[in-house]
């Protein structure tokens, strides 16, 4: 899979991120575990191998990307316990139910904050969030190397912030890989309360 993406010019998780998913993953192994960007499936496998008798829920908007997952998946033997969903994240996520023990956010940059606000209530409290790219090949940490049209960048740097210092998770940002965000959720969002009040 990591030749085929390299040759293909398709991102996927960085090794080292893929070994934390299984590692995590492997934390909970009958949970029930989100994905956001499939792409070929790389992380999707990762977790479906950490949590060996876990669910793997995962969504992604490029239909040829998920043909090329579902090939991966069947021959690693793990397709049986993944949900591919093929669409937009914010607008399919709508119905999927909870809980989940872990949502893996790696989709489109722009939306990481509103895909965590519209998950974080279907995470169980404890459950783990991981999220991708925090360090954007390094513009984040140095806007020299941040081009001027860069959206994502400023979408990323406006979100670092908000998932450290958010109410309802302990977070931490590692520099792992290009970037991650670690967080657990330490207690219940205002609307699994019943609010707002």
């Amino acid at each position: 899979m990591e030749s085929f993406a390299s040759r293909s010019e398709i991102p996927i998780a960085r090794p080292e991120l893929a070994r934390l998913l299984e590692a995590l993953a492997a934390s909970r192994p009958a949970g029930r575990l989100l994905e956001v960007g499939t792409a070929i499936g790389y992380g999707t496998l990762a977790l479906a191998r950490g949590a060996r008798e876990g669910h793997v829920v995962t969504v992604d908007r490029d239909p040829a990307r998920l043909a090329l997952a579902r090939d991966f998946l069947a021959r690693a033997g793990v397709l049986n316990r993944v949900e591919i969903l093929e669409g937009e994240a914010l607008s399919t996520l709508q119905s999927v139910p909870g809980p989940f023990d872990l949502v893996y956010l790696d989709g489109d940059k722009k939306e990481y904050r509103r895909t965590l606000d519209l998950l974080l209530p279907k995470l169980v409290v404890g459950g783990f969030v991981v999220v991708d790219n925090l360090l954007w090949s390094g513009a984040i940490a140095d806007p020299d190397l941040r081009r001027d049209d860069d959206r994502e960048a400023l979408e990323i740097e406006r979100f670092n912030p908000y998932l450290t210092i958010h109410p309802q998770l302990a977070s931490v940002l590692l520099p792992l890989g290009d970037g991650i965000g670690l967080a657990v959720k330490r207690k219940p969002t205002i609307r699994e309360l019943g609010g707002p009040f």
